[in-house]
C-alpha cells in the first residue's frame, strides 16, 4: 500500500469522484480510502444516480494505488485516466459494465494553487479532468445505462476530514463545465471562508479562487455569488432530490452528507459586461450543509 499518510497512524482519506452523464442518465463513482488511525484500513466505493445512492466497504487488502494511468482497484473494479471496469456483487449493490474515456481537460495547474502547499488542511481538492467524452454502457441494481456519446467530470479530495461547513457544486453542460466550492477552513486556531472552482468554456479554463482574490458575496444553502475582478459567478439551487453518502470525519466514513447528482440549478457567468455561461440545467450536481434554511440537513 502507498505511504499516503506515514505509517496509517493518522487518520486520512482519499477519495475519487467520477461522474458520467448521457441524456437524463447521470451516476457518479467514488472509491475511496480510509485510514482510521494506529494502522487500521479499509475501502469503500459508493454510487449515486438520479435516484438513489448505494453503498459497499472492502477490507483495506482490496484497495491498490495504481501506477500511470491506472488510478486505483478496488474488489475487482479499476478506474483509470482512460476509464473504467466495474464489477461488483454485494448485499445492496451490483455494479458491472465498462465506460471509456476520451482526452481529459486537465486544468492549468493544481486546483488548489499555493494552498497545496500548506501543511494540515484538512480536505486537499483536487480536479483531473474538467470535461471529457464517455463512451460505453454500466448497470446499476441490474438496471442498464448507456452513455455512448456521453460527457464526464472527475476529482478527488484527500486530507482527514470533510470541512464543518461547505456548498460544491459541478455541471457539464453543452461543451462547458464549472465546478465550485466554497468551505469553512480551519488553519492554526482560526477559520475563514476559501473558495475554489473553475468555469470551463469555448475550450477555456477560467479559475476562480481565493488565492487569486475570489471572494464569496453571498452563501446560503441555495445560492451561492462569488466574485473575482470582472469575474462573477452565481449559482442558484431550483429544486431536486437529495441522496445519502458517506464522508469522512477524522478518516472514518461515519459522516452522513446529501448529494443530488442530478437537479435543477440555475448558472451564469459574467466577466465584465460579457455573459460567459447562462444556462439552467436538470443534471447538475450540488451538495450543502451550509445552513439550516434551504440547505440539506446532514447526521
Amino acid at each position: 500500500m502507498r505511504k499516503l499518510f506515514g505509517a496509517g497512524r493518522r487518520p486520512y482519506f482519499e477519495g475519487w469522484y467520477f461522474k458520467q452523464q448521457r441524456g437524463a442518465d447521470t451516476v457518479a463513482l467514488i472509491p475511496s480510502l480510509h485510514a482510521h488511525g494506529g494502522g487500521r484500513f479499509s475501502a469503500s466505493l459508493q454510487v449515486i444516480t438520479d435516484t438513489a445512492s448505494y453503498h459497499a466497504e472492502f477490507p483495506a487488502g482490496e484497495f491498490s494505488p495504481g501506477i500511470g494511468q491506472l488510478l486505483l482497484r478496488v474488489g475487482d473494479s479499476v478506474f483509470s485516466r482512460n476509464g473504467c471496469t466495474l464489477d461488483l456483487q454485494s448485499d445492496s449493490l451490483s455494479l458491472s459494465g465498462r465506460l471509456c474515456f476520451g482526452p481529459l481537460s486537465v486544468p492549468a495547474g493544481d486546483i488548489m494553487g499555493p494552498f497545496r502547499f500548506v501543511p494540515f488542511l484538512e480536505c486537499r481538492h483536487s480536479v483531473l479532468s474538467m470535461y471529457h467524452s464517455v463512451s460505453g454502457s454500466i448497470a446499476v441494481n441490474n438496471v442498464p445505462m448507456e452513455f455512448d456519446g456521453g460527457i464526464g467530470y472527475i476529482e478527488g479530495d484527500r486530507g482527514a476530514s470533510f470541512p464543518r461547513r461547505y456548498l460544491w457544486t459541478q455541471c457539464l453542460h453543452e461543451g462547458s463545465s464549472i465546478m465550485l466550492s466554497v468551505a469553512e477552513i480551519p488553519l492554526c486556531g482560526v477559520a475563514f471562508t476559501g473558495c475554489v472552482g473553475f468555469v470551463f468554456t469555448g475550450g477555456k479554463e477560467y479559475r476562480v479562487a481565493t488565492y487569486r482574490g475570489g471572494k464569496p458575496m453571498q452563501i446560503t444553502g441555495s445560492t451561492l455569488v462569488l466574485r473575482q475582478g470582472d469575474l462573477t459567478v452565481r449559482v442558484e439551487f431550483l429544486g431536486g432530490s437529495f441522496h445519502p453518502l458517506r464522508a469522512p470525519r477524522r478518516g472514518v466514513m461515519a459522516r452522513t452528507i446529501h448529494e443530488s447528482a442530478a437537479c435543477r440549478v440555475h448558472y451564469v457567468c459574467t466577466l465584465r459586461n460579457r455573459i460567459l455561461l447562462d444556462f439552467v440545467s436538470e443534471q447538475a450536481s450540488f451538495e450543502t450543509n451550509w445552513d439550516s434554511q434551504g440547505g440539506i440537513p446532514e447526521s
